[in-house]
């Protein structure tokens, strides 16, 4: 090695040592983590609500989102996040039967509450999240709004094993039954397609061929209505809809406020969707972890352990619940609030 190259190697060195101390210095705040169920857009708006409380209540955020919903990918993430030293970590469970054993040594390191998704025996601290049954009741009055006399209805979800694609599908069923922890294939005036929800193992391109075999088999009848149950879903069905000729002839309702999902409504080939409150859902879950590290106590949450936070409709027109009275959003307006609170 000549002299000249020996110099280099060693001033480099020499650099990347002193480099070290403002590389690995510590922030010195409460760091939380965040750990949602997969990578979607719905996630986007969480994120913002998590930033924002961050900055509010000067914590240290960690906001991760498996590439796939897959329990394996997820537990790594939360293990990292625990290695870390995190003060808390709140995480929207993939499958709650499998993972509850994981999630009980997680909250033995730190403090865990769950969001979106529950897991009940984890451990967990609390639930912050949308009383599922409670939309999925909801979405099925669209349903009856959309088809008031009755026809067959096909319902679609990534997975079953969450607890809130159970609780929502349930919900819905109920609705149409006029009955509870009813059962299909007849649901009053309604029939359940398969008498069963159509999972795609939360792949997208699965849940659109899903609802095209579910078109093709119904094909021939007048009252169909189409309902996803997570945010793709109801795009999926659309995208369907669209490549077998019959978007806005079958009635579409859906979750959550994915841009595709608005544009349906304001284009009127999707009748209304079942919003939750992400934003409120990060939000939350960084002031509670945040409040609970910085105070050491649970008590508060653990006696009133869901911490729910209410669902919205939005249909294409403003408009009252018949049922409940409360307030429709007008798409154009929740479109515009929310790309407000995005910055867009």
């Amino acid at each position: 090695m000549t002299l000249s190259r020996r110099a280099l190697l060693l001033a480099g060195a020499a650099a990347c040592l002193t480099l070290l101390p403002s590389c690995n210095r510590d922030s010195g705040k409460i760091k939380i983590g965040i750990v949602t169920n997969n990578p979607e857009e719905f996630w986007t708006i969480c994120e913002k609500g998590a930033n924002d409380a961050a900055q509010k209540h000067g914590v240290e955020l960690y906001f991760r989102r498996p590439e796939k919903a897959e329990a394996g990918i997820q537990r790594d993430i939360i293990n990292e996040l625990v290695r870390k030293g995190v003060k808390g970590v709140a995480v929207s469970v993939i499958n709650p039967k499998e993972q509850t054993e994981d999630l009980k040594l997680v909250a033995g390191e730190t403090n865990l509450i769950t969001m979106d998704n529950d897991a009940t025996e984890s451990g967990r601290i609390c639930y912050i999240g949308t009383d599922n049954y409670d939309a999925g009741k909801a979405a099925g009055r669209l349903v009856k709004e959309v088809m008031p006399g009755g026809g067959t209805v096909a319902i679609f979800v990534g997975q079953i094993t969450p607890i809130n694609a159970q609780l929502r599908f349930q919900g819905v069923v109920d609705e149409l039954a006029g009955s509870k922890d009813a059962k299909g294939p007849k649901l009053g005036k309604y029939t359940l397609f398969r008498n069963e929800a159509i999972t795609d193992g939360a792949q997208r391109g699965t849940a659109v061929e899903n609802a095209k075999d579910a078109i093709e088999k119904l094909a021939g009848q007048d009252n169909v209505c189409l309902v996803g149950l997570w945010a793709y879903n109801a795009p999926a069905i659309l995208e369907a809809a669209k490549t077998k000729g019959v978007a806005g002839k079958v009635k579409i309702v859906g979750f959550d406020e994915g841009n595709l999902t608005l544009a349906g409504i304001d284009s009127g080939e999707i009748y209304g969707t079942i919003v939750q409150d992400p934003y409120n859902f990060g939000y939350k879950s960084v002031e509670v972890l945040a409040e609970i590290a910085k105070s050491g106590d649970k008590s508060k949450y653990a006696a009133n352990p869901l911490q729910n936070i209410m669902y919205r409709v939005v249909v294409k027109e403003a408009a009252k619940d018949a049922v409940t009275g409360a307030d429709r959003l007008a798409v154009k307006k929740f479109q515009e609030d929310l790309n407000r609170l995005l910055g867009k």
